[in-house]
């Protein structure tokens, strides 16, 4: 039976804790084979190789996570908006959302990063966790029907 409100809480829990730097929480909101990915909407941001991301495995996903979280600011602040199930495939559940990030300059919030993200939810029976997290950050404007599907 699928647990929507769960894989909604999984996803903020996941946030919250990244932005926090509950490190001892990660491993328990992830499978042991996740891969996580990261990129601009180009590939070519000013900042692609602080964004740019593609790891699989709990160790090394929290190995580059942890890394990414020290070098950023606090606080810190993703959003994830829009949260909705694509689709479920046995024991995986795609679900798709907005995510927006903001931190503080000069005291005052300030917007740093915007996109979409695509993740894997999977059950063990016992609890939902991460098997997929995809990040693609908003760089550039065009037509809408000029996007890039």
């Amino acid at each position: 039976m699928l647990d929507r409100l769960a894989v909604h809480e999984l996803i903020h829990r996941w946030w919250f804790a990244f932005d926090e730097g509950q490190f001892d929480v990660w491993p328990e909101l992830l499978t042991e084979d996740i891969h996580i990915t990261s990129r601009s909407d180009t590939g070519k941001s000013p900042y692609e190789e602080y964004i740019a991301s593609d790891n699989r495995g709990r160790e090394q996903v929290i190995a580059w996570q942890r890394q990414h979280r020290e070098a950023a600011g606090y606080p810190l602040r993703h959003n994830a908006s829009n949260i909705h199930i694509e689709r479920v495939d046995g024991d995986d559940i795609s679900v798709v959302s907005y995510m927006y990030a903001t931190n503080i300059t000069d005291g005052q919030i300030t917007p740093i990063a915007g996109g979409v993200v695509r993740c894997v939810v999977r059950s063990d029976g016992a609890a939902y966790r991460l098997a997929e997290l995809h990040t693609v950050l908003d760089t550039h404007a065009v037509a809408f029907t000029e996007r890039q599907a």
